[in-house]
């Protein structure tokens, strides 16, 4: 295992044979041109100017912007940047981290950002249900904090979801979102557009190259009668495919780079970094965001909002945000003496999530031990070409959606399960460290399962719930915002949820039966747990029931703390135009919204989600600046049937 603890680089250049100084002169030159390497990953020029800087030269009262976006991740991202595509808007951007770290633009180090000062490191409330390997028995659920947020860190694959899914949103109430109505925003964040006084602003797509033991899940799973296909197309939404990833040149492609950088030096476009929004300041009548508040540094500053304020700060730091502002159920807000500035009692509700139980599996290693030369070999064809095992991420795109569920009203078009997969090379612990310390899994699980990469490879497979059931909830703790929110998932709490998470591990069993799995000798891990080795039989319905309420982890995918909805539904935040419900000038635009969670990894959503809001945002005040020139009287909104 190669150590990347540091060392004494000035005794490792004191050699003890004798030299001229020529060859001395060369090794220099090759340090001088890795350090050099190294800093052109992710050079200050990638990202957009911190405007922030210049805050202390402002004169008292200067800042003020026609749209505030709060939050510059997925979504956030691309609001700023299609709004301030008209240069008579001034947009302003607040982001509560800074630039991402290097690590973040290499594929291969994805899990190595968790638990890090770029991370909002939150943790749920400790479960019966769920989440019991972990330390505390509290799930992890890092959130990006960084320019491009939590598309920052995440795994880059990029899945749309299916036709019913959005359907399903459209048979809610939410007006224009059916799947027919949002494809076309899909392709818009893919597409590249703009001209030379507005440089395009897009979502790269390419491909992972996979490791050869894709082949064998591809072929088992074609055994059991799932196929493999390029991409989904109409008709069925089920089968294993390698999926696109938003990358580019072995280097991380998201929405902070590819929407917000490529624009920054717009002049009507500002992005301060490091700014903390804590408050949303209201008119008398609390109708209408005037102002919003953000700590920088030791100083708080208020900058005034002419038109909309537009929160992009994510599933947790959205409705947190609200809520501290006074928005939300009244007794909760009455309990913490926050002043109610709407009763608006979905705040925080509808929360939703990929829950995930890992299986391990024992591969027969086919290949020799890596060697501390081949691992820096990779690392050299990654730093002077972008190449080689760290411009991808493994088998982690090499993805299976099936549909698990025989009963008769079960549609097989569709799936209810997702398996994602993690392959480690035999004696690889460093990688196998990565993932485990980013579940926060205790001390003796990682052990077991490090002592059996020291004969096998490994292969983790994600058995991914598509459609949960079970909804959590998010509140304060206190007033302040420097105190995490209360994150209750109630994972598991819906019995049919463990029984679907079941039907897709029984899966995985039929897998092992297959011709290419027996070929690598492939076997469960059994990793001891004392109260699931008592039961029985091993891998018996107990004892996976047991063995899920242990390993259940988070697949990142957070969403429906702020509920798309009309305002019949008592659990309403947003209408289908994104604007918070008794507010007339806010929206929310990040993966909150969600109705119900998409059957699919969600970040290509969230984007869209962003590219909607946009599009929703230039329609109303572009119609309400035409109706005040032509004299008319300017409405405070664009107002819409379902808001009557």
């Amino acid at each position: 295992m190669l150590s990347t603890s540091s060392c004494n680089l000035t005794e490792a250049a004191q050699c003890s044979g004798p030299g001229i100084g020529l060859l001395q002169g060369l090794v220099t030159m090759l340090l001088q041109t890795l350090l050099s390497a190294q800093c052109q990953v992710a050079p200050s020029s990638l990202w957009p100017p911190d405007y922030g800087d210049q805050l202390a030269d402002l004169p008292v009262g200067q800042l003020n912007y026609d749209f505030v976006v709060i939050g510059a991740g997925s979504a956030g991202s691309v609001v700023a940047s299609r709004l301030s595509e008209n240069p008579n808007w001034r947009v302003l951007v607040l982001e509560a981290g800074g630039d991402p770290p290097v690590e973040s633009e290499i594929p291969a180090l994805f899990f190595g950002l968790q638990h890090s000062e770029f991370t909002w490191n939150y943790f749920t409330e400790p479960s019966s249900s769920a989440c019991q390997a972990m330390r505390d028995g509290r799930c992890y659920w890092p959130r990006g904090r960084m320019i491009g947020g939590t598309g920052g860190i995440n795994a880059m694959l990029y899945v749309r979801g299916n036709r019913r899914d959005f359907d399903n949103w459209s048979a809610m109430g939410n007006t224009g979102w059916s799947y027919d109505e949002v494809l076309p925003y899909f392709e818009k964040s893919v597409r590249p557009v703009g001209n030379e006084t507005h440089p395009a602003g897009y979502v790269t797509l390419s491909k992972f190259e996979v490791p050869a033991v894709e082949r064998m899940i591809r072929e088992g799973a074609e055994s059991l009668g799932v196929p493999r296909v390029e991409e989904f197309a109409e008709g069925s939404f089920v089968g294993y495919t390698n999926v696109p990833v938003t990358a580019q040149n072995g280097q991380r492609a998201h929405t902070g780079k590819g929407h917000l950088a490529k624009v920054g030096q717009r002049p009507n476009l500002h992005v301060i970094k490091h700014a903390l929004a804590h408050q949303l300041h209201f008119d008398a009548g609390g109708q209408r965001v005037e102002a919003v508040s953000f700590v920088r540094g030791e100083r708080t500053y208020r900058v005034g909002v002419a038109q909309e304020a537009v929160l992009s700060a994510g599933v947790i730091d959205s409705p947190a945000l609200l809520l501290r502002s006074g928005i939300g159920a009244r007794p909760h807000l009455e309990q913490l003496e926050i002043p109610v500035v709407k009763d608006l009692p979905g705040v925080g509700g509808n929360l939703q999530d990929h829950v995930l139980v890992p299986l391990f599996m024992q591969l027969e290693s086919s290949e020799k031990v890596p060697t501390q030369k081949e691992i820096l070999d990779s690392l050299y064809a990654y730093l002077r070409n972008r190449t080689g095992e760290m411009a991808s991420h493994g088998t982690a795109s090499t993805v299976g959606f099936v549909n698990t569920n025989t009963a008769n009203e079960s549609d097989p078009r569709y799936p209810d399960v997702e398996f994602h997969h993690l392959w480690f090379q035999r004696a690889r612990h460093d990688a196998l460290e990565m993932l485990l310390s980013g579940f926060s899994l205790q001390d003796p699980y990682v052990k077991h399962l490090q002592q059996q990469l020291i004969n096998y490879d490994l292969l983790c497979i994600f058995v991914v719930l598509s459609h949960p059931q079970s909804k959590g909830q998010l509140s304060l703790r206190s007033k302040h915002y420097w105190e995490s929110p209360k994150l209750v998932s109630n994972y598991l709490t819906q019995p049919e949820d463990l029984a679907t998470l079941l039907r897709g591990i029984r899966y995985q069993e039929q897998l092992l039966e297959t011709a290419p799995y027996r070929a690598a000798h492939a076997q469960l891990s059994h990793i001891p747990i004392p109260e699931c080795d008592s039961s029985p039989e091993y891998r018996s319905d107990d004892y996976w029931r047991c063995y899920a309420k242990y390993f259940s982890i988070t697949c990142y995918h957070q969403t429906g703390t702020l509920k798309m909805s009309p305002d019949t539904d008592p659990q309403a935040c947003v209408n289908p135009r994104l604007q918070l419900h008794g507010i007339s000038n806010l929206r929310v635009a990040d993966a909150s919204i969600m109705p119900n969670i998409v059957s699919a990894n969600t970040n290509a959503a969230t984007v869209m989600i962003g590219e909607r809001a946009a599009d929703f945002i230039a329609q109303d005040w572009t119609e309400l600046e035409l109706e005040s020139r032509q004299g008319t009287e300017r409405p405070t909104r664009r107002i819409h049937d379902y808001d009557l």
